[in-house]
């Protein structure tokens, strides 16, 4: 069974409140999916449910790293509850957060949280790739493209449409750390790199663009390969 590992930024789930309209269809969309022979290993962030506990947690106490990673770690979780309780029978049972242990199933939708202090969700997603031999990972977010500087401050940004893994880590590597705002995780795209991972990067709520991503039609979105 061919499986593709979807990476569902928290942003998207939870951008200020769960984002129920998209969710629906979203799910109407995976459903569709597997119905071709397709899997896909949903892989969930934590969104505005993580930032609102971590700035009551840094306005009560001064909070370790580690900790707030755990508060991250079980927004996700929660979020992940969510879609494998709208996604009922169809989905695997249980929400995983180990992304090296892969689990003997018939069930053509599985739903991963975050697992690990330290880690980000896309290199979870990266994990959950090499483990079930998945070629891509589409990294569902709130942007289209990433761009060669930040357009949030730079007008003239450009999007980047294609680009290696090499030419992508020397513009955008470096350390990892938790909460830091990169198109992808570096230490993921070191990994994704070293595994001949491909990995998509596109606006999630545009469902028919997802769509054609899902199809391997043309679409909107930088491709890392």
């Amino acid at each position: 069974m061919k499986t593709t590992i979807v990476s569902l930024g928290g942003s998207i789930i939870v951008p200020e409140e769960i984002n129920a309209k998209f969710l629906k269809k979203f799910r109407k969309l995976i459903l569709s999916f597997i119905k071709k022979g397709n899997r896909v290993v949903l892989v969930c962030g934590g969104g505005n449910t993580n930032q609102e506990y971590l700035t009551a947690a840094r306005r009560i106490a001064k909070i370790s790293n580690r900790n707030l990673d755990w508060i991250g770690i079980r927004a996700t979780k929660l979020n992940a509850e969510l879609l494998r309780a709208v996604f009922g029978d169809t989905a695997y049972g249980e929400v995983l957060m180990n992304p090296t242990r892969k689990v003997k199933t018939n069930k053509k939708i599985i739903i991963a949280s975050g697992w690990k202090p330290g880690w980000s969700t896309d290199f979870d997603a990266v994990l959950w790739a090499k483990t079930f031999g998945a070629k891509r990972v589409i990294n569902s977010s709130n942007i289209y493209y990433v761009y060669d500087k930040d357009p949030r401050k730079y007008k003239h940004a450009k999007p980047i449409k294609n680009i290696s893994w090499k030419a992508f880590l020397q513009q955008f590597g470096g350390a990892w750390k938790p909460r830091m705002h990169k198109p992808f995780d570096p230490i993921a795209s070191k990994k994704a790199k070293q595994q001949g991972i491909m990995v998509i990067i596109s606006k999630g709520t545009d469902i028919r663009n997802v769509k054609r991503i899902l199809e391997n039609k043309k679409f909107k979105g930088t491709v890392i390969a």
